[in-house]
């Protein structure tokens, strides 16, 4: 099995599949992650291949662009490495990362039997990307790709959510500071993540302290 070769295809097949997406979930997303779970994996004791070949596929198939259909994109993922000649194991241990990867599954408790260092590296590299300067342009862009009001004073997040009124939440794109972005840095997995996610975090905190700020006419 030629690894390199392997993940060559991976992505091209990827940027591919991902010509037309949404900014925030497009192929420069997947470039990132994939680069974030490269540097995590040099701290840990991980399979680097597997890791690859899932932080490449993991939105794939998002299911908020497919009706809510988680079953699709690990679908997709078992079907093209299975046409790489991947191994059984491999491709298991992949779509197992991607259907357990996602924010909202840390609300069904039955979603955590599964778990794994390559799932940690990937789930940080994700987490990543959700905040800091690039998880606050990817927060917007999809606000508006949904039509979303920025900001409303009256709505107030609500941090007892369900995965399905998480799923389905319409509110103003700043309410979702305080239901995930917020919240990420202290579920981090690995050293390296919890580190990168500090950081992010307080440039989230001060972007959030100059939009009060401007909302208000104090600056």
């Amino acid at each position: 099995m030629d690894k390199e070769k392997i993940i060559t295809a991976t992505i091209a097949f990827v940027k591919k599949e991902l010509k037309n997406a949404e900014g925030g979930h497009d192929w420069f997303h997947i470039e990132r992650v994939f680069k974030n779970a490269l540097l995590i994996s040099k701290d840990e004791k991980v399979d680097t291949f597997v890791v690859s070949l899932a932080a490449l596929l993991h939105d794939i198939a998002d299911p908020k662009f497919y009706n809510g259909d988680e079953t699709i994109g690990p679908r997709i993922a078992s079907e093209f490495l299975t046409n790489q000649n991947v191994s059984k194991e491999i491709i298991q241990h992949v779509v197992n990362i991607i259907q357990h990867i996602s924010y909202k599954n840390s609300f069904d408790k039955e979603m955590k039997t599964f778990t794994s260092k390559e799932l940690e590296v990937v789930q940080d590299a994700d987490r990543l990307d959700a905040i800091g300067a690039i998880g606050i342009s990817r927060c917007f862009n999809y606000g508006g790709f949904k039509n979303r009001a920025l900001y409303d004073p009256e709505i107030i997040p609500d941090l007892n959510m369900t995965k399905e009124q998480y799923k389905n939440s319409d509110a103003p794109t700043l309410n979702h500071f305080y239901e995930k972005l917020l919240l990420l840095k202290d579920q981090m997995n690995t050293a390296s993540g919890k580190k990168i996610a500090a950081e992010r975090h307080q440039y989230m905190e001060e972007f959030l302290k100059q939009f009060y700020d401007e909302w208000d006419g104090l600056k």
